[in-house]
């Protein structure tokens, strides 16, 4: 592409980044990485009554969390600021002077009440409420009079008639929208604060967007834009819409599918990059069957003309497989660090952590990670690495130590564990192995009683990386209490 492309992330700081959020940054984010553009992040803040600065600090420490970083835009500055729309008033104000004295925006003066009574009629009606244009020619006696009342105007956009309003979407093609049925819409508040669709064109004008990619929900609000490019007489940018996301029910997502924001995955233990692979793939179509991809790698293979319309289903189960994944293949020490939170929180550790329960909680991930879906899974294995008294888990569990070769088993074990220079994990593998030779017995008649004996489970981590993390004098604990307890 000739031209340079810039593409914005321009959230509302009402609350935390959704997730939604979360992928359409990361598609421009993909799109303008791919080719060596620039990308923005403005912040639309005129929703003064909600927006506050911890949802601004929130957004930014999620994209940041996510690896999504912006060229331009608020902390990073750049030629086209500022990048809040509230600092951004002035701008603004030669677009609307614009329309207001080519007779393309008035002044409107109806009361919320008349309004509301207005959309009440058209319902009764059978009509889709819209504005019925009552103060659209007004003359300056009747603007005097109403001003004379006290009553302070907004600004409307006037929507010409019997047009057909055009959008050639990169993602849906072409879309048609009939001017009729939007009525006369809003561009400036009664408190001289620009609404969404106007502030968004001049915006992306004056900052040079030359795509904006959005949810599908953004769609019905482009025709509304593209009429005020065009009497503004202001060129276009590229629009790409994509598609819903929803819960496996296929019902709009919400909180019963799982976490709406991002900073609920961060602290339930996600990894940044099991999310970004994830939202990729929620309507982006890679070309072959590949599902584990790095950032640099979907930068590589990220195109608009690989974006679906139907929707995106978000299924947890596949979001926990790729973050298992991810942990499995990141460094024991960094899930360390993710997990020791986790574990104070759940009171298995104090607040200060010396370098020997470090290295505790280092063995005890080695055994248990290429299990965990989630970092905070970590607390659902620890009672197995602390009890001294472990009960079989169920019946078929406690049928497995009544075999008669249980105790020679276990006594073997006891005496080669307490024999070996250490308990290093592949020293307990060869001493595992041992004893079925020695005792000339198969493998499950030797490794599931060891199991059910120190774990009270059939299933689990493996045995030579949980034994060391017990130490011998735990082993013999549970052992003792077996035998005393549970076999014939």
């Amino acid at each position: 592409m000739s031209q340079e492309i810039r593409v914005r992330f321009a959230p509302s700081p009402t609350g935390p980044l959704h997730i939604g959020g979360a992928r359409s940054a990361l598609f421009n984010y993909l799109l303008a990485k791919k080719n060596n553009g620039k990308m923005l992040l403005r912040i639309e803040d005129t929703d003064r009554e909600r927006s506050s600065s911890e949802s601004e600090e929130n957004i930014k420490d999620s994209l940041k969390w996510l690896g999504i970083n912006w060229d331009e835009g608020v902390d990073v500055g750049g030629e086209y600021g500022p990048y809040r729309q509230m600092e951004r008033l002035d701008i603004y104000k030669k677009y609307i002077d614009k329309l207001l004295s080519e007779g393309k925006a008035y002044k409107c003066y109806c009361t919320e009440e008349e309004l509301e009574k207005q959309r009440e009629e058209q319902r009764a009606r059978g009509e889709t409420p819209r504005y019925a244009g009552c103060c659209r020619d007004l003359t300056p006696d009747q603007e005097e009079k109403f001003q004379a009342q006290g009553r302070r105007p907004v600004i409307r956009f006037r929507v010409p008639g019997g047009e057909i309003i055009r959008v050639d979407d990169a993602v849906r093609g072409k879309v048609n929208f009939e001017s009729d049925g939007i009525g006369d819409f809003v561009i400036v508040k009664s408190d001289g604060i620009p609404t969404y669709n106007f502030a968004v064109v001049v915006d992306d004008h004056e900052m040079k967007i030359t795509h904006v990619i959005r949810g599908e929900e953004h769609l019905t609000n482009t025709a509304r834009q593209v009429l005020l490019y065009e009497a503004l007489e202001l060129s276009q940018p590229t629009f790409a819409h994509v598609s819903l996301i929803l819960g496996k029910d296929r019902s709009k997502m919400s909180k019963r599918h799982g976490h709406t924001s991002v900073v609920q995955y961060r602290i339930n233990g996600f990894l940044p990059e099991a999310i970004v692979n994830f939202l990729a793939l929620l309507g982006w179509s890679p070309e072959g069957e590949e599902e584990i991809f790095t950032l640099d790698e979907l930068i590589k293979q990220f195109s608009l003309d690989r974006v679906v319309k139907s929707p995106a289903v978000f299924d947890m189960e596949k979001l926990k497989w790729i973050n298992g994944y991810y942990i499995r293949n990141s460094s024991i020490e960094r899930i360390v660090e993710l997990a020791i939170p986790f574990l104070q929180e759940a009171g298995y550790l104090d607040e200060n952590v010396d370098e020997e329960k470090r290295q505790w909680v280092s063995m005890i991930v080695a055994a248990v990670r290429n299990r965990l879906s989630t970092v905070r899974e970590i607390v659902d294995y620890m009672e197995l690495f602390i009890n001294d008294e472990i009960k079989p888990e169920s019946e078929k569990a406690l049928k497995e130590l009544q075999g008669e070769q249980v105790s020679q088993v276990l006594e073997t074990l006891l005496s080669k564990l307490q024999e070996a220079e250490d308990l290093e994990p592949e020293n307990v593998k060869k001493i595992l192995k041992s004893i079925t030779k020695e005792l000339k017995l198969g493998g499950r008649k030797v490794f599931m009683p060891i199991r059910i004996a120190l774990t009270g489970q059939m299933s689990g981590p493996e045995m030579h990386d949980v034994i060391p993390v017990l130490g011998i004098e735990k082993v013999e604990k549970r052992i003792s209490y077996v035998k005393e307890n549970f076999l014939q």
